[in-house]
């Protein structure tokens, strides 16, 4: 199951997706960080789907920038 769903990243506002992809990223170095030093984790496949959530929230970021601003 996924954390946050495609239908609720789209209805966030651009600022909103920037504040929870840094939340993902610093619980995904958090769990990384357990990982390496040995320990284990309640839910290995955590990793995983914070992963997928972060692509899923970068793609809609990079789906509304403007062709024309990505050609420059």
């Amino acid at each position: 199951m996924p954390i946050i769903r495609m239908k609720d990243i789209r209805t966030m506002s651009s600022e909103d997706r920037k504040k929870k992809i840094v939340e993902l990223r610093t619980e995904l170095v958090r769990l990384k960080t357990m990982v390496k030093a040995g320990g284990s984790l309640d839910n290995p496949s955590r990793i995983r789907e914070l992963r997928k959530t972060i692509a899923r929230i970068l793609t809609v970021e990079n789906e509304e920038i403007p062709v024309e601003k990505k050609k420059k």
